[in-house]
């Protein structure tokens, strides 16, 4: 099984990066043969926020993050990011957790592939 760590810096909405990274988390994580976990450091753990309001149209980067997790992706979101932009653990979606640098590390010796968006 090829086990693959997938790193988001961008934030939510403006640029496409971190939807182009739960995408292919996404999509890797329907495969049988690989193993996956995204790691949201800076202003994309902005993706991990439950209950948000788009406009008609918007891809939900929330709802990308619940499809992923319930297809066996596990989603870290740095705690001193979320701490730096006030969002509490309650505010997260179902399948995001907070993490740590240690299990960011941990998981980057873990892989065998790490993407970076």
């Amino acid at each position: 099984m090829k086990k693959l760590l997938l790193i988001l810096n961008d934030p939510p909405y403006g640029t496409e990066r971190s939807y182009n990274g739960l995408r292919l988390a996404g999509s890797l994580s329907h495969r049988d043969d690989a193993e996956v976990r995204v790691f949201l450091l800076g202003d994309a753990v902005g993706c991990a926020m439950a209950n948000q309001k788009l406009p008609n149209g918007y891809y939900h980067l929330d709802r990308m993050i619940e499809s992923a997790a319930r297809h066996g992706a596990e989603i870290g979101c740095c705690g001193t990011c979320l701490d730096a932009r006030g969002v509490t653990d309650e505010m997260l979606n179902k399948g995001a957790r907070r993490s740590t640098l240690d299990e960011l590390t941990d998981w980057t010796l873990w892989a065998d592939q790490v993407v970076s968006f």
